[in-house]
């Protein structure tokens, strides 16, 4: 499976543009303008002939057919990755793959610089495998990448398993080898952004969200895998002795992050298919969210499901960040099954800041129903629980940035089950057939005009 063959699903959501656009700040712009809209493709890139730069590639929607449960059940597509998680079948390995090698030069790529401010261009689409010294172990995670030079980058460490492999390598006097795969299918990225336990390759669960039809291609010199599929793929080396000032970049939260002293990375070889599609995420942005944030709305999903009769729908909202609120649709049995709701909640998804807990008829999705049922279901002394000097994330410039302490809070907008629930529903206005059609035509006029 590939980002091409994803991208003939998807024609009837493509906007092709023409236009002649550059790297610096252009794209981008476009990007934020058209953010969680239709699926860009830029044909013509200032500098970069040949190159295709590809960008708002899933929306809940785009991202739901790509796992293959499009129009099913949001509940679906949970236990879809969960399924992977817990059931991951080892991909085929091929010698070789579909590319042509290019001159190793970073210049040559369409890499964007976004927003003011920026240190540089910055890849955001970057899923990176590698493996342990002794090859028993084989991560791959998504990580942004600095431009600092024709073969160097910057790469941002946090400390997961990556940087774990890359430690493991510094022990024995060793730079890490490492795949860049660049326009990959969304699977493989949201794999790659799923939680798994030290040792558990996520292409193995890419591979499971795939059916078992993902394809991978061995680079010897760097000792890594990189998916047949993907549109460019980078070979290097993280640098066992090797820092450099990485940052400011703007990160979830649309904020620019601080500048620090990363790795460095030696780029050796870079390949490409014919006329490559480059896959650009916008820092922030809502493809950014949904990468990042729907493999934690499963597990929140999990978690709630185990202590409430149901749960109906998680979002981790785009004014959160994607990452710091969820809206917990659940059905109850007893008043306190909200409140244990937003417990396993904060224990799911530890980042999380704010949750608000609603019953199924409010859609977690529409902001101005969450917060009427905050307005009409929800006292504060009754209904809030503030959690202080929990863990949070340093994604939030507001929490302690060296301890990541925060205070949560927990909002229950059910209504409560003693009281007449009539009286926390709003009032409905019946629709003749007659006017059906007429709202038909007028929407059909207003779409027109």
């Amino acid at each position: 499976m590939s980002l091409r063959a994803f991208l003939d699903s998807c024609r009837e959501d493509v906007l092709e543009i023409e236009e002649e656009l550059s790297t610096e700040y252009e794209i981008a712009a476009v990007m934020r303008a058209l953010d969680g809209g239709p699926l860009l493709c830029f044909r013509r890139v200032e500098g970069h002939e040949g190159f295709r730069v590809v960008a708002n590639l899933c929306n809940r929607k785009r991202l739901l057919r790509a796992l293959g449960v499009e129009g099913a059940d949001i509940t679906a597509a949970y236990r879809k990755v969960i399924e992977a998680r817990e059931r991951p079948r080892e991909p085929r390995t091929l010698g070789s793959g579909p590319w042509e090698e290019l001159k190793p030069d970073l210049t040559l790529l369409p890499v964007l610089r976004h927003y003011e401010g920026d240190a540089g261009p910055y890849i955001t689409s970057a899923v990176i495998s590698a493996r342990s010294p002794d090859g028993s172990v084989e991560n791959v995670s998504v990580h942004r990448l600095l431009v600092a030079g024709k073969r160097k980058m910057v790469i941002r460490l946090v400390p997961r398993h990556l940087y774990r492999l890359w430690q493991m390598a510094r022990e024995e006097g060793q730079d890490l080898g490492i795949a860049i795969s660049i326009g990959v299918h969304p699977a493989v990225m949201l794999a790659s952004t799923t939680p798994v336990p030290f040792g558990v390759s996520e292409f193995c669960v890419a591979n499971s969200l795939l059916g078992g039809s993902l394809e991978l291609v061995e680079l010897d010199e760097v000792n890594a895998r990189a998916p047949a599929g993907a549109e460019l793929v980078i070979e290097g080396f993280i640098k066992a002795d090797e820092m450099a000032p990485e940052g400011p970049l703007v990160d979830i939260t649309g904020t620019h992050d601080a500048v620090r002293q990363q790795p460095v990375v030696e780029v050796s070889k870079i390949w490409a298919r014919e006329e490559p599609y480059y896959h650009a995420i916008l820092p922030g942005g809502l493809e950014h969210k949904i990468f990042m944030g729907f493999p934690r709305e499963a597990e929140i999903w999990r978690a709630v499901s185990q202590v409430v009769p149901a749960v109906r729908a998680v979002n981790l909202t785009p004014g959160g960040c994607g990452w710091l609120h969820a809206v917990i649709a659940i059905e109850k049995n007893v008043d306190g099954d909200a409140k244990n709701a937003i417990l396993a909640a904060f224990s799911a998804h530890p980042s999380l800041k704010h949750v608000v807990v609603v019953d199924p008829d409010i859609d977690v999705y529409d902001p101005e129903q969450v917060e009427w049922a905050i307005a009409t279901r929800f006292q504060a002394d009754e209904d809030l629980i503030v959690i202080k000097g929990a863990r949070g994330s340093t994604l939030d410039p507001s929490a302690d940035q060296e301890t990541g302490l925060m205070t949560k809070v927990g909002i229950d907008a059910t209504v409560p089950l003693g009281r007449e629930r009539k009286a926390f529903e709003k009032a409905r206005i019946p629709i003749s057939n007659r006017v059906k059609e007429l709202l038909r035509r007028i929407g059909a006029w207003a779409r027109r005009s």
